[in-house]
C-alpha cells in the first residue's frame, strides 16, 4: 500500500461495504476487533437491506447496478466450526480433507464443536418464542423437482414440527440427502436454495438418533427436520441479538443466510489484513 493510501496513527479506517447483504462482513469486522468506521453500506436486494437496517439502524445505499467482481468457484462445501487454533499449531491448519492425511483432517473433526451446541430447540415438543422475528410457521408441500413449497403464515410461537422434512420428500429424495445428527461435527454448507431443494443446499439435522446412523437406518424414522434460520445464523457464528424483520418468509430468511457469510472465519482474515495494512 502506497504511503498517501495509509491512514494516519490513531485514525480510524474509514469502510466501504459493497454486497453488504445480511452485515456478516460488518460483523467480522467488529468481531475483528478493528478500528474502523463504515462509511457507507451498498446492496442491490431490498430484502438484504430490511434486515441490514434492523440490525445496525442504517440502511444500506440501494445500489442501482452490480458493481463488477471477480468470479469465485465453491471447492469444498463441508462447513467446519471450531475454536482457533485448529490443530494447537498454527502451522498445521488444515483447510481441507483434500491432500491431507486422515490424522490430520480426524484431529480437525475433533476440535470441532458438535451440532447441538447451535441448536435452538432439541425435541419436537419445544416450542420457539419468535419475538427476535426469526421464526414463521409453514407448511411444506413437494413439487416435481424435489423442492418444498412453503405457504407462510406468521405466528408468535412456534413448533418445530414446522421444520420436519415431508414423508413424501424423504420418500423421493431419501438418497440425495445429507444428514447429521447432535453430536456431529460437520455439516455441509446452507445455500440460498436450502428448505426449497435438497441436494447439494444443505444439511438436515435427525431429531431421533437409529442404533446405527446414515441411510442405513430408515430415514422415516429418524424424524428429520431442517435447521431454523436461527440455528444457521448460529453456525455462521452471527451474534444472538441478529434478528430479521417479520415481514420475512422463512424461504427470504434461508435465502439471504445462504447468500451470507461465516464470521468466524472472515474475523481473523481481516484482522490479519488490517494489522498487515498497519
Amino acid at each position: 500500500m502506497e504511503k498517501d493510501m495509509c491512514k494516519n496513527d490513531g485514525e480510524a479506517w474509514r469502510v466501504l461495504e459493497f454486497y453488504s447483504g445480511i452485515g456478516g462482513m460488518r460483523y467480522s469486522l467488529m468481531k475483528a476487533d478493528v478500528s474502523a468506521q463504515v462509511v457507507e453500506a451498498f446492496d442491490i436486494n431490498d430484502k438484504a437491506n430490511d434486515v441490514y437496517e434492523l440490525n445496525f439502524g442504517h440502511r444500506p445505499y440501494q445500489a442501482k447496478r452490480k458493481p463488477l467482481s471477480f468470479r469465485c468457484q465453491l471447492l469444498n462445501n463441508q462447513l467446519l466450526r471450531s475454536p482457533s487454533p485448529l490443530l494447537g499449531n498454527d502451522d498445521m491448519t488444515v483447510i481441507t480433507k483434500h491432500d491431507q492425511p486422515d490424522d490430520s483432517w480426524d484431529k480437525l473433526l475433533e476440535s470441532c464443536d458438535p451440532v447441538e451446541r447451535f441448536l435452538e430447540f432439541s425435541n419436537s415438543g419445544d416450542q420457539v418464542n419468535t419475538e427476535t422475528g426469526f421464526l414463521s410457521t409453514g407448511t411444506a408441500a413437494v413439487d416435481d423437482f424435489g423442492a418444498a413449497e412453503e405457504t407462510v403464515e406468521v405466528d408468535r410461537c412456534v413448533s418445530i414440527d414446522h421444520f420436519l422434512v415431508p414423508l413424501s420428500l424423504i420418500e423421493r429424495w431419501g438418497s440425495a440427502m445429507d444428514i447429521v445428527y447432535p453430536d456431529s461435527k460437520r455439516c455441509c454448507c446452507f445455500t440460498k436454495s436450502y428448505y426449497r431443494y435438497v441436494k447439494g443446499t444443505g444439511s438436515l439435522l435427525a431429531t431421533v438418533q437409529p442404533k446405527n446412523k446414515g441411510k442405513a437406518s430408515s430415514l422415516k424414522e429418524q424424524h428429520l427436520r431442517y435447521f431454523t434460520p436461527r440455528e444457521v445464523a448460529n453456525l455462521h457464528s452471527f451474534p444472538g441479538d441478529f434478528q430479521f424483520p417479520h415481514h420475512l418468509s422463512l424461504r427470504q430468511r434461508y435465502a439471504l443466510l445462504g447468500n451470507s457469510l461465516s464470521i468466524a472465519v472472515v474475523a481473523p482474515l481481516l484482522q490479519y489484513l488490517f494489522a498487515q495494512a498497519g
